[in-house]
């Protein structure tokens, strides 16, 4: 490796909140699993078959080029509408709490707003990098992205699953900011996102219950506040160390949802302060990782690669910083699951797929001579580009 070269932070940062997140969801889903399986270690055996299936697919994608994906994109596009659509359709989509949002692939269920997740990501960068200067300049340029998220977005609300289309929806605001996007377009873009959420929140009476249980979740601590006080009384209680792995309470039947939506609150019931440190700095560390590839793909004038760093980056960013804030209180429950460390095989396998293209990102990098000192020129575009 030349002095010159990016180091493989992102794998070293993800196999650690991959190997913490097993141990943790295995200690907090025995009790879950022995009751509905017979079987204490199911969870574990689950994660690990789509751990295989993830880290076989993120191989598979360390070796493609990213320039093939950049021309596949039109076609991304599609097969993520596709995905939606296909869920939608009687008999092919499976209910699970009252959201159609799984597709059954023999004894397997499959989340295709999983998938499209990276496939977002992957068409956003192929327009971000086909409209290059115009991104600074043209508002204009933003119509089509924004209609494909328009559409991805409504039938994403039918399934329904409202917090994906928040997490793809930031995710797409900040790679065109980070890319050198139109200052004053996204202001509206994004008052125009919060409208609209809005006025979803108040056109679905269990979303505003949602809303009002996070405003006082104590109001109703044992019916609409449960899952959040519960949560509270599990961070609560783990102090500075913890109780220590495997002694926590809240997973005895107590805390809903322990292995997926609030495998943190668990973590930090056993592990304390200094495992919920840990596991915030880490994603942290990922986060300012991918942002490091992204930088060094705008010095080469590749923004294909910066997008994709930067979304991939915002994308498991933004998810580990709502499911922490729900599991803390200060955020609505969304049903979105903790990056890499959550149960839930869809996610996880989306997750190392996205990294796979970080990692490629990456290595094509590390492949190029060493860039120029400076790129002053379209630096200087860009924030003239921004502050318009």
């Amino acid at each position: 490796m030349t002095n010159n070269a990016l180091p493989a932070h992102e794998l070293r940062i993800a196999a650690i909140l991959l190997a913490l997140g097993l141990v943790v969801m295995t200690s907090a889903s025995m009790e879950v699993a022995a009751r509905d399986y017979g079987n204490a270690l199911h969870y574990l055996q689950r994660q690990g078959f789509f751990v295989l299936i993830g880290v076989m697919g993120a191989l598979v994608l360390a070796h493609i080029p990213l320039v093939w994906h950049q021309r596949l994109a039109p076609v991304y596009a599609l097969a993520s509408i596709a995905l939606l659509v296909l869920v939608l359709v009687p008999g092919l989509g499976h209910n699970v709490n009252n959201s159609t949002r799984w597709l059954q692939l023999g004894p397997v269920q499959f989340q295709p707003s999983e998938l499209v997740k990276p496939l977002f990501i992957l068409c956003l960068a192929f327009w971000l990098a086909w409209c290059g200067e115009d991104v600074h300049t043209k508002p204009r340029t933003f119509v089509v992205p924004l209609l494909l998220l328009i559409i991805l977005s409504v039938l994403l609300l039918l399934e329904p699953d409202f917090g994906t289309v928040f997490v793809i929806g930031l995710t797409a605001i900040g790679m065109i900011f980070l890319c050198g996007g139109h200052l004053r377009t996204l202001l509206g873009l994004g008052a125009v996102g919060l409208m609209g959420m809005a006025g979803l929140v108040l056109a679905a009476p269990y979303r505003m219950l949602r809303l009002k249980t996070f405003l006082d979740p104590w109001a109703d601590p044992f019916n609409t506040g449960y899952q959040i006080t519960q949560s509270l009384i599990a961070i609560g209680s783990g102090g500075f160390w913890g109780l220590g792995l495997g002694d926590g309470v809240q997973k005895h039947f107590y805390l809903p949802e322990v292995h997926t939506d609030f495998v943190f609150a668990v973590a930090v019931e056993e592990l304390g302060l200094a495992g919920a440190v840990l596991i915030i700095g880490l994603f942290m560390l990922f986060v300012l990782t991918a942002f490091r590839i992204a930088k060094r793909a705008l010095e080469y004038d590749n923004t294909f690669a910066a997008a994709v760093a930067y979304g991939i980056g915002l994308w498991i960013g933004l998810q580990a910083l709502f499911n922490v804030a729900v599991n803390l209180g200060a955020a609505p429950t969304k049903g979105l699951t903790l990056p890499l460390m959550s149960a839930g095989g869809s996610s996880l396998v989306a997750t190392l797929l996205g990294l796979g293209l970080l990692y490629r990102a990456r290595c094509e990098l590390n492949a190029m001579p060493h860039p120029p000192r400076a790129k002053k020129r379209r630096r200087k575009q860009a924030h003239k580009g921004r502050a318009q």
